[in-house]
């Protein structure tokens, strides 16, 4: 049986800008900040899983 890879949503690109502009706006050390950050590595395996 094969791999199975999870899927990536998109996000647009104004949906990605505003998004940073939101980031911007946390307060220094938020947690949530970090969080996003672990998010980003896991978009990042599961696109090279496909």
């Amino acid at each position: 049986m094969g791999q199975v890879c999870p899927p990536v949503v998109e996000y647009s690109t104004a949906d990605q800008a505003r998004a940073a502009e939101e980031v911007e706006t946390l307060p220094e050390g938020a947690v949530v900040a970090a969080m996003l950050s672990d998010y980003a590595v896991l978009r990042d395996q599961a696109r090279a899983c496909r």
